[in-house]
């Protein structure tokens, strides 16, 4: 028998039984994720497709991202609606180190606050500028905080289950702090046209990252790169 007529051969309970299997085993979060989309217009997708050929030195016509890595920001911003009004316009205002390289303002596909919930601002897979040099592979989750207002323990275990959860739909490899984007350089993932744009970072911290590390370490993540 061959594959049609065993497809022909089941009935329709059998179908159901068999969908409702498949459905059971794809990947779900154990959790709530908040949809909270910040503006993706025909403005924001030109842009970002320019950043990817410009900066990436990709020429596509979807602004998609095949996600490899997570990178972990903190925000400098104690309030998570200010932090939605800075991401939401497509375009940058007054970043003037930033507005060099490009006019796409800087966003993440996640936000999480200081009580843990967690916010999606974009589709995991749409491109994001949030990390020089590894934009297109990267998916960025960010925490309401800085150095004033230290991340929580709900965020870290936040940022723990979230990662799970990528880890189980994406291949990750490597979960990073922003400060530790540098040490990619002289690898392969790395992609960056302008060998002197750089931005000194010191979000989330080597402490929060240790910690978060810590936790996931059945994942099998890769080390960072020596340099």
């Amino acid at each position: 028998m061959n594959f049609k007529d065993l497809f022909l051969g089941i009935s329709k309970s059998g179908l159901i039984l068999i969908l409702f299997f498949l459905l059971a085993c794809s990947p779900k979060p154990t959790f709530r994720i908040i949809e909270k989309p910040i503006t993706w217009n025909a403005e924001r997708e030109q842009l970002s497709l320019q950043y990817l050929k410009n900066r990436h030195g990709l020429d596509q016509k979807s602004a998609t991202i095949s996600p490899q890595m997570v990178v972990v920001h903190w925000t400098a911003i104690d309030n998570i609606e200010v932090t939605f009004d800075v991401f939401n316009p497509p375009t940058l205002g007054g970043r003037a180190d930033l507005t060099t390289a490009s006019n796409l303002n800087v966003s993440s596909q996640f936000l999480i606050d200081r009580d843990g919930t967690i916010f999606r601002l974009l589709p995991d897979t749409t491109f994001a500028r949030h990390v020089i040099g590894l934009n297109y592979l990267a998916i960025g989750i960010e925490n309401v905080g800085g150095p004033d207002d230290p991340l929580t323990k709900a965020q870290l275990k936040a940022n723990e289950i979230l990662i799970r959860y990528l880890k189980k739909k994406y291949p990750i490899e490597y979960v990073i702090g922003h400060h530790e984007y540098q040490k990619f350089q002289s690898t392969d993932l790395w992609k960056e046209a302008d060998p002197d744009y750089r931005t000194v970072k010191t979000d989330p911290g080597d402490q929060f990252m240790e910690k978060l590390r810590k936790n996931l370490a059945d994942l099998g993540l890769q080390p960072l790169p020596n340099q």
